[in-house]
Parts: C-alpha cells; structure tokens; sequence
C-alpha cells in the first residue's frame, strides 16, 4: 500500500510538474507525432517507384465518394464524379487539339471558377506542368512570366481581359491562346469550350500522369521578389503533398465544409484550399472574389465549418455593420496568415470563439510554422521536438545597412530568446529549397552561404520574428525590396523599374509605409525628378494604373532634392519607412493617389487625417 501510495503521488507530482513547466507539451507531442505520420507516409514513396500525387489522391475520392458534393460554386453543386468527368474532357481535347505531351508546361490565366481545377487537373492528368499566371498582372510582367516557365500555351478565362494589345505578340512568340469560350472574335484565339461537348469523359491513359519522383514539378506559382518581375516559384509533388495535410494536421475532417474566396493561382487556395479539401474528402465552397458583406450569408447557407483567410479578410469582416446574427453560423475554424493582434481578438469577440489557425510559410519555401496551440498574436510554435525535424535560426539583422550582422570570423550572430531576428532555414535533404524556373542566380539569390560554418547553406526567408521562452513565434516585418498590400507581395523592384520609364523621372525609391488599421504597409516612392522638368501627377496616375496592378500602385509620393545611400551605395530606405507619410513631419512634396480625380494629388493635413481615421477609402 506504501509503495502505491508513492506512486501515485509520484505521478501527481510529474502532473503538476508538468502542467506548471511544460503546460504544452501533450499538444506539442500529439500534434508533432500526426506530422510526422503524415511524414512518414510521403517518405515511403521514395522507397517506391509510385507517388501518389494529390490528383491521384482526387481520383480516389472521385471512386470512393463520386456522389458527394467536392465543389459548390455559385449555389451549383458540383460533384467529384463531375469533377473528374469534366476534368477527363478537357484532358482529352488539350490531348487531341492542342497537341501538349508530358513534361509540357501550359499556362493559365484564369480567376475562380471550377473549370479552373478542371483545366487544371485535365493537364496534369497529361503529364503537364501548370503554371498559375495572377490575373492582376500587365502586359510586361505577362510575357516575362511565359520567358520563365517556358510555356507554349496559354488557357483564359473567359472573363479575363489583360491579354489585349499582347495577343499578337504571344502568337510571334509560338504560343498557342486558348480562351474559355464558346466562340472567339478574334481568330488568332481558339474558342476551347467549342470541343468540350463532343469529347470523351473517358480517362486518359494513368501512364501520363505517372511521378516517379517527389521532386517532379507540377505546378508554377509566381511570386513577387527582390529580383522586380515575378519570379516561377518551383513547386513540386512533396510540396504539393505536404500543403494538402495542412488542414488534416489541424483537426479537420470529412465532414467539414471548407469556404475559399482567396484567389486559386495562389498557393494557399490551390495547394492548401483545395488539396486539403480532396485529402480529406471533404466539400469546397469556391466564391469567385471574396465579399465582405456575403461571407457570413453565404457561411450560413452552405454550413461552412472551416475558412480559409488572410489578416486583411479578417479586416475586412470586422469592418461590416455588426448585426444580431455575428455568432449566427456554423463556423468552428479559420486557417491562414497574416492575422494581427488586434483583429484576432476582435474577431473572436464578435464572431464566437472560432479556432484561427495561423500558418506561416511562403510559396517557395522549406519551413512552416503552425500554431496548432491557438495563442493569439503568434504564427507558429516550436519546442524541442520540432527543432530536432526542422532547423532554422534568427540572426541579427542591421535595418540600416540591410544586411545580417557578422561577428569577427564572418559568421552570422543568433538572436538571445525574445529578440527580433531574421529567419534562416537550412536547405537539406529533408528540408530541400527547389528555388525559381529560369535562370539559376534567381534561386542561388535566395540563399545564404557559410552561415555559422563553412559549407552550411540557409534559406533567407526574408522576415523578421521573434521567438519567446516558450517557443512561441512571432511575425515583426519584413526586410529588403518586398512588403505586402492587399495581401498580396509587392515587388519594389518592379514598381520601381516601371515609375523610372516616365520622362520626369530621374530617381525613384519605393518601399512600404504603415497606415494605422491597415494590414501590411502602402506602397510609397521617393521620388527625383529630372532638371528642367515638373512633376505631372496626372501621367503618373494614368502611367501606374495602365502599368501596375492596384496592390501595386503606390499610394502616396515623396519629392527628394537629394536621395540617401547606404554605404554599400544601396537606395536608404529605412529612414524614408520610419519617417512614415505625415505631412506635419515632412518637409518634402507629398502626394496621394486620387482615383475619383484621376491623379496624383498634393497631401494635405485633412486628407492624412482621413486616411488615419478611416475616412477615405484606401
């Protein structure tokens, strides 16, 4: 009985002491050990010549469940039989009319809709690699992304316009355009929805669509960069794999009902959206655009269970008119990124104790963080275990120089627990980084070399975080030439190389500035114009709105007499980001982007005030 009783007390002792050091530990260990069964399973198709890819994955829920509704878009049910067949269809006519064989890449331009995923999933069923093209982008960073990817066809939506003045040149180029219509005006477009009718729902051979590899490409998603033009984003079947567990790994299941208004041709609607949704068998509610005022009807007409969001969506939602019926659905779960503070408790407290389920990760990278713990305010969560599967650092970072500190011998320096640091992740044969298409300094630029010892290569992620004693992680910003607006990455580059083609322009610095209840930063440039030449807000506007898409317009100008280096002779933007957009702090020429006016417009003290009271629309 003693020795019972000692037992017990023993094990109360390891409880309290547990629960009082290590309060996490349970939901670490039990979430850690689903990660790595899910690891597990992709790791055993390296042992075998057969990878069972997120299409394959589809086709067995398209026999398993071929009844059960896999997309409701629009009020229409659209079934994974439906899917599959239609998806069969299309496989079929791009086999028979536009002559692409396996290993081709065919881009796609197209917003949401479900022919999209049937499009997509027809060439995959090929063999093709896809390319997602962002509908938002112009002519010049169109045809540099058909330079990247080496596609020789091209498929557009039918309601999609940005391939006017470029047709000509991309039929030059030998590249075929296909538009989803019915019939087309001009004859140098193919009218693909004229062949679907009359084709064979019938599959195409499985041997095209065979991987034998996880590091097969399948898809391209083009993401913004320090390099200006948008940049092919390599990804692969482990990739793709990995994304489709993201909400299985949370807690999801069959039975939920998923609702994605976050654009397809990003990795997050595609590869976790949608791959998820087919992972578990589950039901997609696809919106074509996302609508403040018809999220919470439509959550509740379809009995959405899970969300997937951006921080400014959750914004966005906070914003509307507060009505008795907030707390009036069945949503139990949102999963995205980007979610500050602020919103999140505000969020919570209006809409119900929903799960927000913070992923942290970009397009190309070999890291993410999950907060599977829920705390408000962080993006993941690491322990002990985690470190021992995944290896990351943050280092010290210098924001005025805009380059990591080095120590003595040439090594980077790690941050002390609670300190802001930027954050590496080490490129190896578990944690591989497959980079950019096209030219190889693209990916190698991503890099970073002899880190803390000679040899070791790091992924440079490009953010600043902070990780706390408790293995909590926190997002602080971003660094270098890209920051985010309208939850979409900016390139400075880009926009800076298409300001410096107006005449008047002799100089330009653009970078991101934070607008008090706004997400992300605004989009701002310092700006020199030429001797002997004016500023002409009215060409600059008409210039950014024909040239840039809108997340990419800069909100606000800054005339410089002189513009400020580093000393490595790199554009100073530090001082230009913490001096903000005040017209009471600046002595510079400020202006604003004025759509109503169609210009840009000299700032005044009443208009910034608009700005920070939430006034004037941004």
């Amino acid at each position: 009985m003693l020795c019972l009783a000692c037992l017990i007390v023993a094990v109360f002792s390891l409880h309290v002491l547990q629960r009082l050091c290590f309060p996490y530990f349970w939901k670490d260990l039990f979430f850690l050990l689903s990660v790595i069964r899910y690891g597990v399973r992709l790791e055993m198709f390296k042992l075998t010549s057969r990878v069972c890819t997120v299409l394959d994955r589809f086709i067995q829920q398209a026999q398993r469940i071929p009844d059960k509704p896999f997309l409701i878009y629009e009020g229409r049910i659209h079934t994974y039989k439906d899917v599959e067949q239609r998806s069969n269809r299309f496989a079929n006519v791009f086999l028979q009319k536009l002559n692409v064989r396996k290993g081709d890449c065919v881009a796609l331009l197209m917003n949401n809709e479900p022919d999209f995923i049937c499009v997509w999933f027809g060439l995959a069923k090929l063999g093709c690699s896809v390319a997602f093209l962002n509908t938002n982008i112009k002519a010049r960073s169109l045809l540099h992304c058909f330079n990247c990817c080496g596609a020789k066809t091209i498929i557009v939506g039918a309601d999609v316009e940005c391939l006017d003045g470029i047709i000509s040149t991309l039929v030059e180029d030998n590249i075929q355009v296909w538009a989803m219509k019915s019939q087309c005006e001009n004859t140098q477009v193919h009218a693909l929805l004229a062949h679907i009718d009359a084709a064979s729902d019938k599959p195409v051979p499985a041997i095209l669509r065979a991987a034998t590899s996880l590091k097969s490409p399948t898809l391209y998603i083009f993401t913004s960069g320090t390099t200006g033009l948008p940049k092919a984003a390599v990804i692969t079947h482990l990739q793709s794999l990995k994304a489709a567990g993201g909400f299985w790994a949370f807690g999801a299941t069959e039975k939920d009902v998923m609702y994605v208004p976050l654009p397809l041709y990003h990795s997050a609607a595609s590869l976790i959206g949608i791959g998820g949704t087919i992972e578990l068998g589950a039901t997609c509610v696809l919106k074509k655009k996302f609508s403040a005022s018809q999220f919470w009807s439509d959550c509740r007409k379809y009995d959405v269970t899970v969300f997937q969001y951006i921080g400014e969506l959750c914004r966005y939602l906070c914003n509307q008119p507060k009505t008795q019926m907030d707390k009036v659905h069945t949503v139990r779960m949102g999963v995205g990124n980007g979610l500050r503070q602020d919103v999140w408790k505000e969020f919570q407290r209006r809409y119900g104790n929903i799960q927000m389920c913070e992923v942290y990760g970009s397009t190309e990278g070999n890291l993410c963080f999950m907060n599977h713990i829920g705390k408000i305010g962080t993006v993941g969560r690491s322990n002990f275990f985690y470190r021992l599967l995944f290896k990351y650092d943050l280092v010290k970072y210098d924001m005025k120089k805009d380059e990591p500190m080095k120590d003595q011998f040439g090594f980077c320096q790690r941050v002390k627990k609670g300190e802001t640091g930027l954050l590496l992740s080490k490129v190896s044969a578990l944690s591989p980084f497959f980079g950019y298409a096209g030219s190889k300094q693209l990916t190698e630029n991503k890099l970073i070399r002899n880190v803390f010892v000679k040899g070791d290569v790091f992924l440079n992620t490009g953010d600043l975080m902070a990780e706390d004693h408790e293995g909590f992680i926190c997002f602080k910003d971003r660094i270098g030439d890209t920051f985010r607006w309208k939850g979409e990455n900016v390139a400075t580059t880009e926009v800076t190389e298409t300001l410096g083609l107006l005449d008047f322009v002799q100089e330009v610095n653009v970078y991101g500035v934070e607008i008090p209840g706004h997400e992300g930063r605004a989009g701002m440039a310092a700006m020199i114009v030429r001797p002997g030449l004016m500023f002409d807000g009215n060409k600059l506007f008409e210039h950014v709105v024909r040239d840039l898409p809108t997340y990419a317009q800069p909100l606000f100008i800054r005339l410089q007499e002189v513009m400020e280096m580093t000393s490595t002779f790199k554009q100073q933007k530090f001082q230009l980001v913490q001096s903000g957009f005040s017209p009471s702090a600046i002595s510079d020429p400020l202006y604003v982007l004025d759509y109503q006016q169609h210009s840009y417009i000299p700032l005044t003290d009443t208009i910034y005030q608009s700005i920070l009271c939430g006034e004037r629309k941004l």
